[in-house]
């Protein structure tokens, strides 16, 4: 029994150290790995999403009207590469790997589109330039015969967002002409489902020390439901409303709760975790207390509220 016990384990720590850096509920778009070459990170100022509008040019080389994609960026392969996808509201989506190869101190990129699949991939090459500014290569005559390249450009990095730029060069780099601009505006992080349950998790820390219950309460779902030590469930925001007054003269002096996970499925999630706080009592003492929770969460709209919320105490 206990060989299998230490097999077991030793299981379970080779399978978190080969997924430790890739895209999890905590990190939804990875993590660049230690291990792998220092310029995984030059990619690091586009992982995440970003809403972006992307312009081509018509046959008549006139530009098109913008089409809105979003463009999402992570870590892949425990972190040692990285994949970026857009989705384009005109139904037209595309991808990449990519690549840092040390050997020739060079990213290539391998690129995938679902409305051109082909059995084998373009790749560009190239890297960041010390400006800031990542610029790409791929080998590509114009109709004239003329030798050249496509170049990508992405520029104006920052936390904000950033920009793109698709256009063919001569081998001198003198003659250029633009086919493709994308501009792209960061999500902001509040807009993600992680970010939305811990700050909602912290509204209600807020308006329990605040005494506001009317806010605390329309943290719950309409049919939120409580399961207090030694009580019936109480279901409904009035039973909800009236369990969460506090008598007269009592006042909670502090509140905080401490998610150990968060896994989001979908719309629902769970949560478990610690809190901890301190109450002052109607005569005026002070009194700790701490325990343990488990929440069920429900997407509600672009929100999300507590649907089920269970917790008890711990020996301080």
């Amino acid at each position: 029994m206990k060989s299998i016990l230490i097999f077991i384990f030793f299981v379970s720590i080779f399978s978190f150290s080969q997924s430790e850096y890739s895209a999890s509920d905590t990190n939804p778009y990875g993590l660049p790995n230690p291990k792998a070459p220092e310029q995984i990170k030059d990619f690091e100022g586009l992982i995440g999403k970003c809403n972006c509008k992307s312009v081509t040019r018509n046959q008549d080389q006139t530009w098109a009207e913008a089409v809105d994609m979003t463009w999402e960026w992570k870590y892949i392969m425990n972190g040692m590469a990285v994949q970026d996808e857009t989705l384009k509201v005109d139904g037209k989506h595309s991808g990449s790997i990519r690549q840092f190869i040390a050997d020739s101190s060079k990213w290539y990129v391998h690129y995938y589109s679902s409305g051109s699949p082909s059995t084998s991939l373009p790749t560009w090459e190239g890297g960041k330039k010390d400006d800031g500014n990542i610029i790409l290569y791929r080998n590509q005559k114009v109709p004239n015969g003329m030798e050249g390249f496509y170049r990508l450009t992405f520029y104006d990095i920052s936390d904000l967002g950033y920009k793109w730029i698709g256009e063919w060069v001569d081998n001198t780099e003198k003659i250029i002409f633009p086919t493709w601009k994308i501009d792209c505006k960061r999500a902001t992080l509040t807009d993600s489902d992680l970010d939305i349950i811990k700050k909602n998790t912290k509204a209600f820390s807020k308006a329990y020390m605040d005494g506001d219950i009317e806010t605390l309460v329309n943290l719950y779902t309409d049919d939120g439901k409580i399961f207090p030590n030694n009580r019936m469930i109480l279901s409904g925001k009035k039973d909800l409303k009236q369990y969460w007054i506090l008598p007269n003269g009592v006042k909670t002096l502090y509140h905080k709760v401490t998610p150990e996970e968060i896994h989001i499925e979908n719309d629902i999630a769970y949560d478990y975790g610690y809190y901890e706080g301190k109450t002052l009592t109607k005569d005026k003492k002070e009194s700790s207390w701490k325990g343990k929770y488990v929440i069920i969460w429900k997407r509600v709209g672009d929100d999300w509220k507590i649907y089920l919320d269970i917790w008890n105490r711990v020996a301080n």
